[in-house]
Formats: C-alpha cells, sequence, structure tokens
C-alpha cells in the first residue's frame, strides 16, 4: 500500500533521536556536538518498505547486540550517501562512504555508522525476503563500498538518487510498482557484486544456480525438490542441507518466491483483468483456496483486497 509522506525538521538533537527511533528498529544515537545538532527526516512506507532521507549533523548510529537479538523482521538497509561521509562498521568489515557510494547492512546484526561532519543520506529499510539473494548471500556484502563507474552501481545512483529527490511520487498510485523496480535493482546491484567476488564459496555458487533455476522453474507444477536435486546432479538430502545452511527450506524458498510473484502481478495494471486464480495458477498454485491462505498469512490480507487497496 501507498504510504503519506512525512517530513520531520529536528532543532534538536533529541527531537532527531525521537524521530529515528519511530522511523527505524530501536538505534543507540549519540552525538559530541548535540546542542548544535539540526536534522531534517523525510520518510514514506510503501507495502511494508521504508524509504528514509536523512539530513542532519554529527553524530553516531549504533544498532547494540541487545537491539539485533530482538529483531523481530529481518532487514536489510541499503544506504546512498548524497553529502558528506560516513563510516559503517558491520561483520568485522568497515567501509567509508562518501558521496555516490552505496551500501547495505543487517539489521540482525550489530552495526555502527559513524558521522562525523554534516551529511544527507537516503536509507531504504526492507525486509529480507524480498529480494531473490537469501541472507546468508548478501551477508557477504554488508560494510563493502558499492560504488564506482564500473558495473550496475551508475545505474542504480541515479535512480535512487532521484528517488530521493521525489519521495511524494511513492505516495501516488506508481508508488508500490516503484518500490518494486527499486528492490530489483538493488537486488541486481548485489548479484552483480557476489559474482565479482574472488573468495566464492563453492556451495553459495551451487545454491546460486539453485536458486536460478527455481525462478526460471516458478510456474511448474512439476517443480519439487527432487526435480531440482536432478537438474543438478546433486541428492535431495545434499539438496535440503545446502538450504538448511540458510536459514530455510527447499519448499518454504519455493512459497517464497512464489507468492512474490504473484503479489507483483496484482500490482500490475496490464494484468487487472486476470483473475486472481489464474495469476495463482501461473505460478504454481494450483489450488486457488490454498493459495489465498498462503497469501493472506504472507501478507496480512487476502489477495483480492490486496489488489483492490492498489
Amino acid at each position: 500500500m501507498t504510504g503519506r509522506l512525512a517530513t520531520h525538521v529536528t532543532p534538536t538533537f533529541q527531537a532527531y533521536q525521537a524521530v529515528v527511533a519511530g522511523v527505524f528498529l530501536p538505534l543507540d544515537l549519540s552525538s559530541s556536538t548535540p546542542d548544535s545538532f539540526r536534522g531534517v527526516v523525510r520518510t514514506v512506507t510503501v507495502d511494508g518498505v521504508h524509504v528514509n532521507d536523512l539530513h542532519g549533523g554529527r553524530h553516531v548510529v549504533e544498532r547494540t547486540p541487545r537491539q539485533a537479538a530482538q529483531d523481530g523482521l529481518p532487514s536489510f538497509k541499503v544506504s546512498l550517501m548524497l553529502a558528506g561521509s560516513g563510516l559503517l562498521v558491520q561483520d568485522g568489515r568497515e567501509t567509508v562512504l562518501r558521496p555516490g557510494d552505496l551500501a547495505v547492512y543487517d539489521t540482525r546484526r550489530p552495526y555502527t555508522l559513524e558521522f562525523d561532519r554534516e551529511f544527507r543520506s537516503l536509507v531504504v529499510m526492507f525486509p529480507q525476503n524480498r529480494i531473490e539473494l537469501p541472507a546468508s548471500t548478501v551477508g557477504q556484502l554488508t560494510a563493502v563500498r558499492l560504488g564506482g563507474d564500473t558495473g550496475v552501481a551508475p545505474i542504480v545512483t541515479p535512480f535512487l538518487t532521484h528517488l530521493c529527490d521525489h519521495l511524494e511520487q511513492l505516495e501516488r498510485a506508481p508508488g508500490p510498482r516503484l518500490i518494486h523496480s527499486t528492490l530489483d535493482l538493488v537486488s541486481t546491484l548485489f548479484a552483480a557484486e557476489l559474482g565479482h567476488s574472488p573468495h566464492r564459496d563453492p556451495h553459495e555458487e551451487l545454491l546460486e544456480r539453485i536458486r536460478s533455476y527455481i525462478e526460471q522453474h516458478l510456474g511448474s507444477t512439476d517443480l519439487t525438490p527432487a526435480t531440482i536435486a536432478a537438474a543438478h546432479f546433486i541428492s535431495t538430502r545434499h539438496l535440503h542441507a545446502l538450504f538448511h545452511g540458510t536459514g530455510s527450506t527447499v519448499a518454504g524458498w519455493i512459497r517464497q518466491r512464489r507468492l512474490e510473484r504473484c503479489r507483483r502481478d496484482l500490482l500490475s495494471p496490464r494484468l487487472s483483468d486476470v483473475p486472481v486464480s489464474a495469476i495463482a495458477a501461473r505460478w504454481g498454485f494450483v489450488d486457488a483456496a490454498h493459495f489465498s491462505r498462503a497469501f493472506k498469512a504472507e501478507l496480512g490480507v487476502p489477495p483480492r483486497e490486496y489488489r483492490a487497496a492498489h
């Protein structure tokens, strides 16, 4: 669903802390210059994805181990530095972000962000199950600078910059589709960066091939652990072990990806006349009642209500 854009002008550091606490998950903020701190936070939430334009002064943001352990909805945050600079630390890595640089961090684990001067950044926070790549794979990129003049970053960065400058568009009808385009681009950026990693784990490479195979065959009713394992010349036991290592299951991953495809089709104006049952069948849900229950369990509303609300 589309949300309302809210703008918070914070004349004190305490006011900024209060706004950030309401926008994000629990965080600890501190500043060595609280008396001179001024900030502005523009925020909008669309379809469960939080988009935030942050402008402030010198301060430190910390996600503590206790806060991370209490994370009820594992999420990723993608940050685009627009002005100033910031130091991001997570998972034993650290990187300095300057204008045009992107980075990702995981809310399930502690992290620190330090801004030593006035800054502006765009932060997109979304549930980890909203992109194709599993959290364990994206975890290789936390606190890694994603930028430069090559690869996918020069395509993704201008899109996110324009999105930040026109957050009001997310309040309108195109909002959910813009959000899905954003997640698609972010997912593509992650996949491209991972593909260039010089230290790829053979198990991760196999998992990537398997996930790609699943994406290509989501609509097939013959998509089962047995057929997937056979297509990759491994045993079903090995297949289940690979997914177990990611904290998921084969069936759970297939179901999640099918529901995400259905969600997107329900938002498409081009498919507005296609019955919900036909969309479900297109992505492998042969039982319409089962699909409706699964969709409601995942998104909180039945598919027809979800479509009508958008």
